[in-house]
């Protein structure tokens, strides 16, 4: 499956984020001073709510009058969905030819930003795309993990299409949809100054994940916009899962290449409900191989993310813990094996669920940050 996002505006502010955690409201800069009255004045017996931004989707604020992408803000439909069942899928980097020299040939420049992972085209219009390159740019995503382009005027119908070149769309069980009709098949993102993620909520780690892995069978190419983001902040980060597999031991490699693991929805369902929100479709938990083999590359990857897996099969539960706690902190902490990408109004990036993590940086608040996804 192939997810596409699109995202939009994190509004520019000339001050850094404070310090101070605490979770407040309103759209200015709340000084340490202002947090600790705000503390002082609390009830004693008072519950802290404690936000984690991976497992309970923002709604926002209501302040719309001049946000030129009110449309594209989350929507909580109630409506329930079916659950989902495998379908045949080719994947459309069969087609493509392995020198790729439709795509790469149309690029007024090929920047790989790291030996591992991530490769920028420079000067393509997505829009532009014939079939042949966009078969080919599935398998240099399926190369690189992740393909960057800027300066991307294409728009969310556009983008939908390019994602349905290469299969069938997901729908999200949990996360929000635009409130334009018609776009059930993407994924809003959004978080603004009205709520601030706790960091006594959750860790760094956690928030690295592979999109819905918990599917029985879940995506391959999803693809991401933003519209406009600030100056600094909010960048996203992958991790290779082919980097992680090769600087393995070959003793190491085979012994997790016979195990498999538990992928679970349940506490992603479980946020959305702690926060009122509706399930469009009960959480599932499904068995994935450890170590995947790229069907197009026939590359082999880690697969398993701090997001979505909950033990491995058939070992005592603290081998589970011992050989998941290294292989999570592989993902998130060598950066050998990673790319960091700054967004600039209209950038894209597309890349492979199957063999890379990503995750975000919540440094940005009390900016916005909106963005929209797809999967397939």
């Amino acid at each position: 499956m192939q997810k596409l996002i699109s995202g939009s505006s994190l509004r520019n502010n000339d001050n850094m984020a404070p310090v101070a955690i605490s979770e407040e409201s309103g759209n200015g800069t709340i000084g340490v001073a202002e947090l600790k009255k705000a503390q002082a004045n609390k009830p004693e017996d008072h519950e802290p709510m404690f936000i984690n931004p991976f497992y309970s989707p923002s709604a926002g604020n209501q302040d719309d009058d001049d946000y030129q992408y009110a449309k594209y803000k989350p929507h909580f439909p109630v409506v329930n969905w079916e659950p989902l069942t495998e379908i045949a899928v080719t994947d459309r980097g069969h087609f493509a030819d392995s020198s790729k020299t439709a795509l790469l040939s149309a690029a007024q420049k090929v920047k790989h930003l790291t030996p591992a992972i991530g490769t920028e085209l420079v000067g393509i219009d997505l829009r532009q795309l014939t079939n042949q390159q966009k078969d080919e740019l599935a398998l240099l995503v399926a190369e690189r993990g992740v393909v960057f382009f800027r300066d991307q005027e294409l728009n969310i119908h556009e983008q939908l299409d390019i994602a349905r070149h290469f299969g069938p769309l997901h729908k999200h069980a949990t996360t929000p949809i635009p409130r334009e009709p018609g776009l059930e098949e993407v994924h809003i993102v959004y978080n603004d100054a009205a709520r601030r993620p706790d960091s006594s909520a959750f860790s760094k780690i956690e928030l690295w994940h592979s999109d819905v892995t918990y599917e029985i069978q879940p995506p391959c190419t999803t693809s991401l916009k933003v519209i406009t983001g600030p100056e600094y902040g909010g960048d996203t980060l992958w991790s290779s899962g082919y980097a992680l597999y090769s600087s393995l031991s070959p003793g190491m490699q085979a012994y997790l290449e016979g195990l498999t693991a538990l992928h679970s929805a349940v506490a992603q369902a479980d946020g959305s409900r702690a926060a009122g929100l509706h399930v469009r479709r009960e959480p599932v938990e499904n068995i994935h191989p450890v170590v995947r083999v790229h069907p197009v590359t026939g590359w082999k990857s880690v697969y398993v993310n701090p997001g979505f897996t909950r033990r491995i099969l058939g070992v005592p539960k603290p081998e589970s813990d011992t050989i998941l706690n290294f292989l999570f902190h592989q993902i998130a902490e060598n950066v050998d094996f990673q790319v960091r990408f700054h967004w600039e109004p209209n950038s894209i990036a597309f890349w492979d669920n199957r063999v890379v993590t990503h995750t975000a940086t919540f440094d940005f608040w009390p900016q916005t940050r909106h963005a929209s996804w797809r999967e397939t």
